[in-house]
């Protein structure tokens, strides 16, 4: 229906007017009970098992080596799974045992692995869908059709999806895709996060697209504002089209419109994240993720190879800051040799600065290798832990730092104890630097990889905001900056309110900083303030970010 209009939660800026594709339909489950016949060749037919489960990693693996930051971790973890034997050695044995042709025996092999690591919860429970990810590749290959994936289009065009698998948002190629639709996924999914990455504008949580949508029908796809147009009008387009011709730049100085300094920086996940974050005058690095240096590793990297890297981001940034989060295990993180076999619910276990308690020698190298890269170059370099909650955490990890001569020793707050307890925190350290995206996991209780829950892991809820203020309130109390770097700060019109709750940096990918540095420049630090109250005085996420946008008119002149 013309001008029909579809509603979900913006994740990434941008208008685009494009043509639908639909994402095909899943891969079917193989009728149970089909058996191999009683002369076939069982062992052949047990070895295709592992004929696919190579390909299908071989595949996975080609397309990782070709990504980069995100889409390249979600690649490799997806690729690691399909070469992990512990799969297809219960599909073998289910064909040599019970008979099963290839396809339903990794059907079934598949969906135990994932009933158990529902059962285990936590991290395992979110690695559920990556198996169900695996198994339709694998019986693809075995059935001798393409992998499940974005299909070919003679043309750039939309992709609506009920939700789409981690691998298949990584693969996703901007030039290709100019927008993302989704039923489900939610504001802080891998869906959300590898888009704002990619630039590709997004709209997630839009209840009943994919029934609405149908191929071919021309969309307008306010990734901002969180909308969908369906069949938009001549002017509609018209404007959209004009909005999207603006090459925005950014000056590298974030600033209000009276003045009002706001740092804008880059959150960076390896070193080769950092060129085009300094090419894009990003101000310093908010976020430099260390897993990078960890992960897919049977031993923690040693303290020379954590230097070379380390000190690569560091050069890049030279004379500006660089805030380096020690490391992140744990939960969704979960490194070889930091095994926590016993965890019920491992997003409420040993993860962050908590691993450090229990492995206190590898908090000790990774602080001499910052260290010595630190004094190596010439950037101004802070560290920060993640997942504090106490006071006494911090007081502790302070002590660490200075231990090795870094004396800018900070925290991230993603845990409520943590925001609510921020002043005297920030009496010990030197700086706080929130992170959206667990602090509206942990503060909502709800998984934020779960489309499902898509509202309740929104960062507009308006307590979560309340949060973001207690530990700006905190922060001011000790006269101590307090930064955000969850997926929150990319968003210009939510960065516009956490500025007037008292924050004073904001870290996004840098592809994100010149649409949010445009915005802040059109409003003034008091505006800012008075937004902030009207979100904070919302009752529910699409409350307040609504109030808001009606009170900045500007947004339509600024396509956001």
């Amino acid at each position: 229906m013309a001008g029909q209009l579809i509603t979900g939660i913006g994740v990434c800026p941008g208008t685009v007017v494009g043509p639908v594709v639909l994402m095909p339909e899943p891969v079917e489950e193989p009728p149970p009970g089909v058996r191999v016949a009683p002369q076939a060749d069982h062992e052949a037919q047990a070895r295709r098992i592992d004929d696919a489960a190579r390909h299908v990693a071989t595949d996975l693996e080609r397309a990782a080596a070709q990504a980069d930051g995100e889409t390249r971790d979600v690649l490799e973890a997806t690729a690691a799974m399909a070469a992990d034997p512990t799969l297809a050695a219960d599909a073998r044995r289910r064909v040599l045992s019970e008979h099963l042709v290839p396809e339903r025996a990794v059907w079934e092999a598949a969906d135990e692995v994932a009933r158990q690591f529902t059962e285990l919860g936590g991290h395992l429970a979110e690695r559920a869908r990556d198996v169900a990810d695996v198994r339709d590749r694998l019986v693809a290959a075995l059935a001798g059709r393409p992998a499940p994936g974005v299909p070919d289009h003679t043309e750039p065009f939309v992709l609506v999806a009920l939700d789409l698998a981690p691998s298949a948002t990584a693969a996703l190629d901007p030039s290709r895709v100019l927008a993302i639709v989704t039923d489900g996924a939610g504001p802080t999914s891998h869906t959300a996060i590898v888009a704002n990455a990619k630039g590709i504008p997004a709209v997630v949580a839009a209840d009943g697209a994919s029934a609405a949508l149908a191929a071919g029908d021309l969309v307008l796809v306010d990734g901002s504002a969180g909308t969908v147009v369906v069949h938009p009008s001549p002017d509609q387009v018209a404007a959209a089209q004009a909005r999207a011709q603006q090459a925005r730049t950014f000056d590298g100085r974030g600033r209000t419109r009276d003045g009002h300094r706001v740092q804008l920086l880059a959150n960076v996940g390896d070193p080769a994240g950092a060129a085009p974050a300094a090419a894009a005058n990003a101000e310093g690095v908010g976020l430099f993720r260390s897993e990078f240096c960890f992960l897919d590793r049977q031993d923690p990297p040693t303290v020379e190879e954590q230097v070379t890297a380390y000190r690569t981001v560091f050069h890049e940034f030279a004379h500006r800051k660089v805030v380096i989060r020690t490391l992140d295990s744990g939960a969704d993180k979960p490194l070889h040799f930091l095994t926590v076999s016993d965890e019920e619910n491992p997003a409420l276990g040993v993860r962050g600065l908590r691993t450090a308690a229990r492995w206190p020698d590898l908090l000790e190298q990774q602080l001499d290798a910052i260290a010595q890269a630190a004094g190596a170059e010439e950037a101004e370099v802070w560290v920060m832990a993640p997942m504090v909650s106490t006071v006494g955490e911090a007081e502790w990890f302070v002590e660490r730092c200075r231990a090795h001569g870094l004396d800018v020793a900070g925290v991230m707050i993603e845990v409520p104890s943590a925001a609510l307890l921020a002043g005297p925190i920030l009496a010990r350290a030197a700086f706080a630097s929130i992170g959206t995206n667990d602090l509206t996991q942990y503060t909502m209780a709800a998984d934020r990889l779960l489309g499902s829950l898509a509202e309740l892991s929104d960062p507009w809820q308006p307590g979560v905001l309340q949060l973001v203020a207690a530990t700006c309130a905190g922060g001011a109390q000790q006269g101590r900056p307090v930064g955000v770097c969850g997926e929150a700060a990319s968003q210009p019109v939510l960065a516009v309110v956490l500025v007037g709750l008292g924050v004073t940096s904001l870290s996004m990918t840098a592809r994100a900083i010149p649409d949010v540095a445009a915005l802040l420049r059109e409003v003034d630090h008091d505006e800012c303030r008075r937004l902030a109250r009207l979100a904070l005085e919302a009752e529910s996420a699409a409350q307040a970010r609504a109030v808001v946008r009606q009170n900045l008119p500007v947004l339509a002149e600024l396509g956001l």
